[in-house]
């Protein structure tokens, strides 16, 4: 009944209609108009929108565990036993259920839609034929999959790594001038120009081009078709109302992007000192390098509790925290792309962006959220694994220096000392505790996600601003791939 209850909440229903608009503005916002397709638009959506909502299991996990009882540490009057365990085995159930469907995604789904549309050109039209030669792509991914994923374990890392040292150096560094960037361009197209010129004039009297002039004349035809989409498209950028509107804007993006690396800092200098305290304390790989309590404290594990004094400021720390971390591995993938090992095989832009780019954005961002709880409990794991939770422990009264037989209850923070059946765990922390394989390869992760913030922090910081068309012209475009402008810049 409580579980009824729970999920009749206003708010929930409320959280999931957010999502779920969210996900759909940016499928729409980045998928290819000519290249649309209703199944993969579908897929996409939903997997962002599950990728959200599992994210978000991990701050209500620990709010209801603390929410059963009181700041004295005495459990609430209507929380008994039976209603706890209620609370656990709906938190449970909620694990169970959003981990199969991302495991179901990743694994069957989404490379079966992928496959299906790559068949779609290719079999006229045969629904039947597609639906076969997908599923048995589909069949033979699964095998491979595993492989594939032991592989790239530290590229899942990397992603949010790039993303979270990029994107606030990239607001407060802002974008290059339009106007500027036009006049560079007009600069170039004239450059080229005269470079074309001066090839053909050696064909006046009608002999033929040598072999090396005419492929630098066909390399410079090709160049001079890109500056002129180039200079298209920075005009329209030039004159639309939106860049005025984000030059207005950037002192914000400014102080934004001063939080965001503050932010980024404290989740890495954090993480540092967690992932070594797991190489000098815990049992080793066997344990999955899991720990109960901490010896080297870290800022983050240091802050909530001191937030904890006031409701609700450590679960809006620890939401943030968790946001962040998704929208940064977006931004992640958003900037570097879809690769398979050195090969480049999709870009993600405004208004581009292919169906199986978009399913390969899903599935790699399903896979972070999976990292996201275990990154989490190594930043705070007493935290984690506890809330806000207090009990009673005995404890003998002492006057003017010596101790008596009196005793009384005093109230302390759960720890791994505490009583069970004082202190509820909470599901994440024993999901991490079971599967401590999965938990040895994020400890190896967390590593390679510290290693990747320091280079791409180091990189973002000696390169210059982006252009303000970053990645939305290139070489490879058609020639009326401009014809959709983009409607954000910035």
């Amino acid at each position: 009944h409580w579980a009824m209850k729970l999920t009749r909440q206003p708010w929930i229903i409320g959280i999931c209609c957010v999502i779920l608009a969210f996900c759909w503005v940016y499928v729409r916002k980045y998928q290819s108009r000519r290249e649309s397709e209703v199944i993969s638009t579908i897929t996409s959506i939903f997997a962002l929108a599950i990728a959200l909502i599992t994210s978000a299991l991990l701050p209500v996990d620990i709010f209801l565990v603390s929410y059963v009882k009181n700041q004295n540490g005495t459990f609430k009057d209507w929380a008994d036993a039976n209603v706890t365990r209620q609370i656990e085995d709906t938190v449970l159930y909620a694990y169970y259920t959003l981990y199969s469907i991302i495991l179901f995604c990743v694994f069957l789904w989404i490379p079966f839609v992928y496959f299906y549309y790559e068949e779609k050109d290719e079999e006229d039209g045969n629904t039947c034929s597609q639906v076969k030669t997908a599923s048995k792509y589909t069949l033979g991914f699964l095998l491979v999959c595993t492989v594939l994923l032991l592989i790239g374990r530290c590229n899942f890392s990397s992603l949010p790594a790039y993303g979270m040292s990029a994107l606030p150096l990239n607001l407060i560094k802002g974008t290059r001038s339009a106007s500027y960037e036009r006049l560079e361009n007009t600069e170039d197209i004239e450059e080229v120009e005269q470079s074309i010129q001066r090839i053909k004039s050696k064909c006046k009297d009608g002999r033929p081009l040598p072999t090396r002039d005419s492929r630098a004349l066909h390399q410079l035809e090709d160049k001079l078709r890109t500056l002129q989409r180039r200079g298209r498209r920075l005009e329209y950028i030039e004159k639309s109302c939106w860049t005025k509107f984000c030059g207005v804007m950037k002192p914000l993006k400014i102080i934004w992007g001063v939080i965001f690396i503050l932010v980024a800092l404290l989740f890495t200098v954090s993480l540092f000192l967690s992932n070594l305290d797991k190489a000098l304390h815990s049992a080793g790989i066997d344990s999955g390098f899991i720990i109960l309590g901490t010896n080297l404290t870290n800022p983050l594990n240091m802050l909530l509790p001191v937030l904890q004094t006031v409701f609700p400021l450590d679960y809006i720390l620890i939401s943030i925290i968790i946001m962040y971390f998704i929208f940064t591995s977006m931004a992640g993938i958003r900037n570097m792309g879809i690769w398979f090992f050195w090969i480049r095989l999709y870009k993600i832009r405004r208004g581009r962006t292919r169906p199986q780019a978009l399913l390969f954005l899903c599935m790699i961002l399903l896979l972070i959220v999976l990292h996201t709880s275990y990154m989490i409990y190594s930043l705070a794991p007493q935290y984690v694994m506890y809330g806000s939770q207090k009990y009673l422990a005995p404890s003998n009264v002492t006057l003017d220096g010596h101790l008596t037989n009196v005793t009384i209850n005093l109230s302390k923070v759960c720890d791994a000392d505490a009583p069970e059946d004082q202190c509820t765990v909470t599901r994440t922390y024993l999901f991490l505790h079971k599967f401590w394989f999965f938990s040895a390869a994020y400890y190896f992760g967390n590593w390679a996600f510290i290693v990747v913030f320091l280079i791409g922090l180091i990189v973002s910081c000696c390169k210059g601003k982006k252009s303000v068309i970053e990645g939305e012209v290139d070489e490879d475009d058609s020639d009326t791939s401009d014809d959709e402008p983009s409607l954000c810049y910035g």
